[in-house]
């Protein structure tokens, strides 16, 4: 409780959001302790411990536990390697050294350009040839102490980030694409006003498009989190890759109703078309927002036919439209247009009612684990 009163403290005076309170509280427990457990084992380069902790702690959970699992592989492999390159091969002149570092780094840069999860690796090799204490010790015995360290790092880091105020990968992925979700609801608004009133929301796509693929990115990176947690057994959440592929979808499904929104429709056709239109616009965007809040808040999705009823008053207007002599006096770009957003829609409700199956998957499991692992 008392952590809980400094964090909103924290919070209204930097204007932080309760997430990055956290993380940055769990940061600082990390490193202090594991500097703390340096000095009870006295360790010699225990500064290795502490920077590693820090370095392991993430956003969440799986975040914590892949930056350890990475660190930690790309220690062993980087001290074994530069130990034995400063334990064979001379380095005692400046040539020597040269010729030292290029034996070192090659073999180890390459492995990381292949395979990023070893891209600490060269670093702990250069770090091995000429280490503080290395020269003391020895370099084998400098290589053992650095995997030691490191490993006591990466115990502190993850163990610090499951129990102190632990944030669920599957909480930041549902965060994420809450937002997602709420950004799609604006960005129908302005492709409604586009066919409305014309291409008046340029400024405003230049903003939101940017937005929602860093939503996106956001809710793919906790939802990879979230799956590496899931294999870890440390939650029964379920596959996240539904929810994000679905997410995906429906971006797409935005894309074509953005192409079919282009240009304003022509007034007589927004006559008959104007009052469908907008109804669907506003069940739209109410189910959208909805939909959001739900994911946020791990509830049951939203009903959805409010929106099923407005889209299909919309498509038998646009269907009407072709029987009306009206439809002889369009242009074939026009038609086009209509039966364009028809067909996006209709595409779009299909991936949406995915995305409130998933809603209510997420909220089951919520309800049947109340701490919301």
């Amino acid at each position: 409780m008392a952590s809980s009163g400094w964090i909103e403290r924290i919070r209204s005076r930097t204007g932080t959001g309760p997430a990055e309170a956290k993380l940055a509280l769990r940061v600082t427990i990390a490193g202090s302790l594991a500097y703390g457990v340096t000095k009870v084992f006295d360790l010699p380069q225990g500064y290795w411990a502490v920077i590693t902790a820090v370095v392991v702690m993430q956003a969440s959970v799986g975040g914590s536990l892949k930056a350890a699992i990475e660190r930690f592989s790309g220690t062993l492999a980087g001290a074994a390697y530069g130990g034995l390159i400063a334990a064979f091969v001379p380095h005692g002149s400046p040539l020597s050294l040269g010729f030292a570092i290029v034996v070192a780094l090659f073999p180890l840069a390459l492995l990381a350009a292949v395979k990023p999860a070893f891209r600490v690796a060269p670093i702990t090799s250069l770090i091995m040839l000429l280490p503080p204490t290395g020269q003391a010790i020895g370099p084998l015995a400098s290589a053992f102490d650095r995997v030691l360290e490191i490993t006591l790092g990466n115990i502190v880091g993850v163990i610090v980030s499951l129990f102190v105020l632990p944030a669920r990968a599957h909480t930041l992925m549902t965060d994420a694409a809450a937002k997602v979700i709420s950004l799609n609801a604006d960005l129908l608004s302005v492709f409604i006003e586009e066919l409305t009133a014309g291409p008046n929301g340029r400024s405003a796509l230049q903003k939101l498009h940017p937005q929602i693929r860093s939503a996106l990115k956001k809710a793919e990176a906790a939802g990879e989190e979230a799956a590496r947690e899931r294999k870890s057994h440390l939650t029964e959440a379920p596959n996240p890759e539904p929810l994000i592929r679905t997410l995906y979808r429906v971006r797409h499904d935005l894309v074509m109703i953005g192409r079919a929104s282009s240009s304003a429709l022509p007034q007589p056709v927004l006559d008959r078309l104007g009052p469908s239109l907008m109804a669907l616009h506003h069940a739209t965007r109410e189910l959208l927002l909805n939909l959001a809040e739900a994911l946020h808040h791990r509830r049951i999705a939203p009903d959805a036919e409010a929106f099923r009823l407005a889209l299909g008053a919309f498509i038998g207007e646009a269907e009407a439209l072709r029987s009306a002599s009206l439809v002889r006096e369009l242009p074939g770009k026009t038609f086009g247009q209509i039966f364009a957003l028809g067909f996006a829609f209709e595409q779009f409700q299909k991936n949406l009612d995915d995305l409130l199956a998933r809603t209510d998957e997420l909220a089951v499991r919520r309800t049947n684990d109340p701490t919301g692992s």
